[in-house]
């Protein structure tokens, strides 16, 4: 042992316990989450005893096994009135689920778009950009979701007048009707075929990836797998037969039958979350690539890359360091506001939450397992994400 590691072991072992730095940061950590967990604890205690001496029982969670006695008109699972409180709520977390990660993906492609949008050197893209980012920034959820539903979705032609395009695809004011895949009795084998591929490709991904570095000989492993995922599908498409066939809407004598139908209460609260949310991941991605130093830009250009290859390959897998923490806050924020769907007569979590109040006379538990599951959201989100943002981090010494 060198004479300075000796002088330094010492010099930390003569230090009292009480002055020391380490055991102080402990010691005060320890206290805060005891005295957190404390209120907490002391706070559950006295609503609980509230709630028993008023006859309220807040654990007892039988009421969701009782038939629902209500009809959901909207629901990505198959529902009728005897199913059972439980069953509902969970229409409701899927219904949610169905607004928030579809409206998550557009979101994030509209914001993108309108920053590269804001930064261009051209005039008129520019300000269209500005004019919308700083338009819809300042104008509060509520009012454009009110707007979309009842200018827009509520003005379309009736069903005996629908707009038609290429597809077919109708849209009225019952909905928008588009064409929908439907399983054929082959679409089992060619599931567990695509799932095959997909694992295949990820583990030539890697294994090419190592070796080509290792070795230094050119293995294509992006090539490789992307061609494995798409050659075996395809194959067992052909082998299978056809696992999927094509379900057109037909217009009846009052109504469509067949094909997929997108609400006006989903795609207007959809579109409303997208483009709010939208104008703010704009302003997020926009932060960040003014964030990437200017050399970068030059140097790309220097070496002959486009201003699109520039921005993919040299801005972007940058500026993402910068975007990705602001960036998990706006997919909690666009999570949390499709709450608002009761405005425009969605059936969210919260709208089914408050029908099942009603019926059931349980205020407390549902508002409780409301609260929770969006929380189970937020936690879901940010976990993924922020694993994703340390594996982008920059690794320093």
């Amino acid at each position: 042992m060198s004479q300075d590691t000796h002088i330094q072991v010492v010099t930390r072992s003569s230090i009292p316990l009480w002055r020391d730095e380490r055991v102080i940061k402990s010691v005060i950590q320890v206290a805060s989450a005891a005295f957190v967990i404390g209120v907490l604890m002391f706070a559950v205690r006295n609503v609980v005893q509230a709630a028993n001496a008023r006859g309220l029982d807040l654990i007892n969670y039988n009421f969701l096994s009782q038939p629902a006695g209500f009809p959901l008109s909207e629901s990505i699972i198959p529902y009728d009135e005897a199913k059972s409180f439980g069953y509902a709520f969970l229409v409701g977390i899927l219904n949610t689920l169905k607004v928030a990660l579809v409206g998550i993906v557009l979101a994030t492609l509209l914001g993108t778009v309108a920053a590269v949008s804001r930064l261009s050197a051209n005039w008129l893209v520019n300000k269209i950009a500005s004019v919308y980012i700083e338009s819809v920034r300042n104008v509060p959820l509520l009012v454009q979701l009110v707007i979309w539903y009842e200018a827009v979705f509520k003005r379309l032609p009736p069903v005996r007048e629908s707009i038609k395009w290429p597809g077919p695809i109708y849209l009225c004011q019952r909905g928008l009707y588009m064409p929908s895949p439907e399983p054929t009795a082959s679409f089992r084998g060619w599931a567990i075929v695509l799932i095959v591929a997909v694992i295949l490709a990820i583990v030539l991904r890697v294994v090419l990836g190592r070796y080509q570095l290792q070795t230094g000989r050119t293995t294509y492993p992006l090539l490789t797998a992307f061609g494995v995922l798409v050659g075996l599908p395809a194959l067992g498409w052909i082998v299978l037969g056809a696992p999927l066939k094509t379900s057109l809407p037909v217009l009846g004598k009052f109504n469509f039958t067949g094909g997929m139908r997108l609400t006006p209460e989903y795609a207007a609260l959809l579109v409303g979350l997208v483009v709010y949310t939208g104008a703010f991941i704009a302003e997020v991605v926009r932060a960040g690539i003014l964030a990437v130093d200017r050399g970068q830009f030059e140097a790309a250009r220097a070496l002959g890359f486009s201003n699109m290859q520039v921005l993919r390959l040299v801005v972007l897998p940058q500026a993402l360091r910068v975007i990705i923490p602001p960036l998990i806050s706006q997919y909690l924020n666009l999570t949390k506001n499709s709450s608002l769907a009761i405005v425009v007569g969605y059936l969210d979590l919260f709208y089914v939450g408050r029908t099942i109040i009603n019926q059931a006379g349980r205020a407390v538990p549902v508002f409780l397992m409301i609260m929770g599951t969006y929380l189970t959201f937020s936690l879901l989100t940010s976990v993924i994400l922020n694993i994703y943002n340390r594996r982008i981090q920059l690794v320093e010494r």
